[in-house]
């Protein structure tokens, strides 16, 4: 079987140790009838590659919800492998809202595997501020990155606009504060992925980001993202779910459940993925008594995270959504124009 995750160690490394303990025949995790050969595409491919032609190649895919819409005829619904009960078991184990988010059109096509959602990040010793109006001060004597690169200047503004990214008033009050912010900002920085801005934080770059997608691999402090006064943090739900592709399921269905049960077991979410660099969408780690710092400082902002629109096409059109905002941002445009614009690529949508 072949199977294809995303190129960073909260990605494969679960699996790839999974895979390595069958191979060897001494898997304390439970036996499967053959193992997973484990391909990695770049983050970037995660966030854009279209699901339904890697489904022509890979049987399991570690898959991000938003490209749903023109996926689901490539895919098997969890109906079609595992039982009503089973799956209500499994949705009760996961956090947040990680399970909706890969529910479309009535059925359930992935299983969250790994949880995330846009966090404040800071160097240890720098204590991050609380709401958005204190960000802008507090950025005026701290070095600061914010994240724009690729979809992210989008999901920024997403996640200022609690997911309401057509409201004209809510819609230029954000692009204002992140015109505001980039002035302030160290910019080269500003305009990478997550990744490229938390391996600046982590080798003296920038001391804090206000929001930003959370990984528990870096030596950084994560703290929930900051709210406008009186609201609950605005996020947008990251994160990745298990797929299976209709090319061989007839075949191998038997032993693809065996894998998905495997990983979204209670010893390999709570065990082996904090263990091996996995980020687990199990509730039991995020909210267990003695939680790692991580998960307990960003839990609120994972239970308010907003899910993004699935239909056909989404994709393309949140890259475009980014590029001309990032754009506009870096050509110092209005906020009122800028939104104009963006209210204009969406008219249609």
């Amino acid at each position: 079987m072949r199977g294809l995750t995303w190129d960073h160690p909260r990605g494969y490394g679960p699996l790839d140790e999974l895979t390595r303990l069958d191979l060897a025949g001494e898997n304390p995790y439970g036996d499967v009838p053959e193992p997973i050969e484990w391909d990695r595409q770049p983050l970037e491919g995660f966030e854009s590659e279209p699901i339904a032609k890697l489904c022509e190649t890979y049987d399991v895919l570690v898959i991000d919800h938003p490209g749903l819409g023109t996926a689901v005829d490539a895919l098997v619904p969890m109906e079609e492998l595992f039982a009503p009960e089973e799956l209500a078991r499994l949705r009760a184990g996961t956090v947040g809202r990680t399970w909706e988010s890969y529910h479309l059109e009535g059925r359930q096509w992935a299983l969250p595997l790994d949880a995330a959602t846009q966090v404040a990040v800071a160097r240890p010793g720098v204590e991050a501020p609380a709401t958005w109006p204190e960000v802008a001060e507090f950025a005026r004597g701290t070095r600061m990155a914010l994240c724009l690169g690729g979809p992210h200047a989008f999901l920024m503004y997403c996640a200022l606009c609690s997911g309401d990214f057509l409201d004209e008033n809510a819609g230029v009050r954000a692009l204002a504060l992140m015109a505001e912010l980039l002035a302030l900002a160290e910019r080269e920085v500003s305009l990478r992925n997550p990744i490229g801005v938390l391996d600046a934080m982590a080798t003296g770059g920038p001391d804090y980001c206000p929001l930003v997608y959370g990984y528990v691999t870096y030596p950084l402090t994560f703290s929930d993202a900051p709210a406008w006064p009186g609201h609950a943090p605005g996020s947008v739900l990251g994160g990745t779910g298990l797929a299976v592709s209709r090319r061989r399921v007839g075949r191998i269905g038997a032993s693809v459940r065996a894998h998905l049960r495997r990983l979204m077991s209670e010893p390999v979410q709570a065990t082996l993925f904090p263990a091996t660099g996995g980020q687990p969408a199990a509730r039991s780690v995020w909210q267990a008594r003695g939680a790692a710092g991580f998960y307990r400082g960003t839990g609120a902002t994972m239970e308010a995270a907003w899910i993004r629109p699935r239909f056909p096409g989404y994709i393309a059109l949140q890259d475009r959504s980014s590029a001309l905002l990032r754009d506009g941002l870096l050509g110092r445009d209005p906020a009122r124009d800028l939104f104009k614009n963006l209210r204009e690529e969406w008219r249609h949508a």
